[in-house]
């Protein structure tokens, strides 16, 4: 199973040089299956969608051309108390694509979602590109959301590390071998080259939230991020945090962009902490540290940036 844990990494952080990450990673705990799955028709798209749990409902928002299995630690952590929505974002993962991406427009199909499932609130917790749409959530539908945890996010270009917009993205791999391990539809053909060129489009040019925007969020916040993350500017998190009013910033130690696949007994924490309304500090131990605000990104002075 440890190979479905380096496809996400490559396919959400393709091009940083993650070598030291995926030797890291931990091995996957068994992944219960759903309570039920399917799709929802939303935006002219199919959305695929995995359910685990009962309780109130969290919604799992993936990085950029990954797809929810990144939540392969976290869903087990959280099923016995939550009801745990796993989303394929559009054109990822199971879910079809219409030629159109964007942050607005995936928060719009998230709401879209959560009427198509009659969910009137959730909480998120969203990486990368996930963090971002909650982010878009939090400022343009703040009635449907209970609580954000947005992890690895910027809420402007100027957040990423080494912008290079041009830096050449290898080709996915072939998921039909880990689609079938983890029981889902291999229902349409993966071969996105049009996809990955359209969300670099995005990442170069999206988001474009104001500090007006983040000053004027109400749900209740955490900005979180690895220390030592490849791709979002640390002063750049901490800044975010301190523009969304009683937000708290929460940087795990010894991680990068990929937290809940680096450090995952941190991150579930944490998580598990926030939505139950406590602090998101780790138990205490000596290893891991406490989160902190202090730490420096090391980054290869020619890594790309990707999400």
């Amino acid at each position: 199973m440890k190979s479905l844990v380096r496809t996400v990494l490559l396919l959400s952080l393709v091009g940083i040089g993650m070598a030291g990450l995926l030797a890291r990673a931990a091995a996957e705990p068994e992944t219960p299956r759903p309570r039920t799955s399917g799709y929802a028709d939303v935006n002219g798209v199919r959305l695929y969608y995995e359910i685990y749990g009962k309780g109130r409902p969290v919604i799992l928002l993936h990085g950029g051309l990954g797809d929810s299995r990144a939540w392969v630690h976290l869903i087990p952590a959280l099923d016995k108390n939550w009801q745990v929505i796993a989303l394929d974002s559009r054109g990822h993962g199971q879910s079809s694509w219409d030629g159109k991406i964007g942050y607005d427009l995936m928060s719009s199909d998230v709401v879209g979602f959560m009427d198509e499932l009659k969910i009137p609130k959730a909480s998120i917790v969203g990486w990368s590109d996930g963090g971002i749409i909650g982010l878009d959530l939090a400022i343009r539908h703040p009635d449907r959301l209970e609580k954000l945890f947005a992890f690895g996010a910027n809420y402007n270009t100027d957040g990423l590390i080494l912008h290079h917009p041009d830096a050449p993205i290898p080709p996915a791999p072939d998921l039909s071998a880990t689609i079938a391990e983890s029981g889902r539809p291999a229902e349409r053909e993966l071969s996105r080259e049009d996809l990955v060129q359209a969300v670099k489009h995005m990442w170069r040019t999206e988001p474009n939230f104001s500090p007006a925007e983040l000053g004027a969020v109400t749900t209740p916040t955490i900005i979180a991020d690895g220390e030592h993350d490849q791709a979002i500017k640390q002063e750049h998190t901490v800044e975010m945090a301190h523009l969304i009013p009683g937000a708290r910033l929460l940087l795990i130690p010894d991680a990068g962009h990929a937290a809940m696949l680096e450090r995952p007994e941190v991150f579930n924490e944490a998580v598990i902490a926030f939505l139950r309304g406590n602090e998101p500090a780790p138990a205490e131990r000596s290893e891991p540290r406490a989160p902190t605000e202090a730490g420096a990104n090391a980054v290869p002075d020619d890594a790309p940036v990707t999400h």
